[in-house]
């Protein structure tokens, strides 16, 4: 059986995307804070420094995608391409609203204060469940 790609690059970008996600959010988010000496505050920093620069990394896959599709010529607005979409609109909802509230929570952790309970976490691991699953569907219609 001859497997036939329709969009190599996109299907490169797709799982590189996956495989930041999944490396950084299911791994490094909760092995640090194992890692003898870090403390909460300590872990809390070096967690804001890495989200950060998942979410600008990204961006970039995410652009990179949209990129490859005007330049293929590729219909964009098709209805396979909905798993992106979705994928897309998780990655702005955490960067407009759960980023900067987890931040603000981490930054008040830091200092000191005490942080009442809050189910942020929860949506972040939702979002991200969802956001590699639609980007492992997405890439999975870009075979033929």
């Amino acid at each position: 059986m001859n497997t036939i790609l329709k969009d190599p690059f996109t299907i490169a970008v797709a799982y590189l995307w996956i495989g930041f996600v999944c490396a950084i959010s299911f791994m490094e988010a909760w092995l640090k804070f194992r890692a003898p000496g870090v403390s909460l505050p300590i872990g809390l920093g070096i967690g804001r420094l890495v989200f950060s620069a998942l979410n600008k990394v990204e961006w970039v896959f995410a652009l990179a995608i949209i990129a490859g599709f005007f330049i293929s010529g590729k219909t964009f607005f098709a209805f396979q391409n909905m798993w992106f979409f979705l994928s897309l609109f998780l990655l702005i909802l955490q960067t407009a609203w759960l980023l900067p509230a987890l931040d603000a929570r981490a930054l008040l952790h830091i200092a000191g204060a005490q942080v009442p309970p809050s189910n942020l976490h929860f949506y972040y691991v939702g979002t991200e469940v969802i956001k590699v699953a639609g980007l492992f569907i997405f890439s999975i219609t870009l075979f033929k």
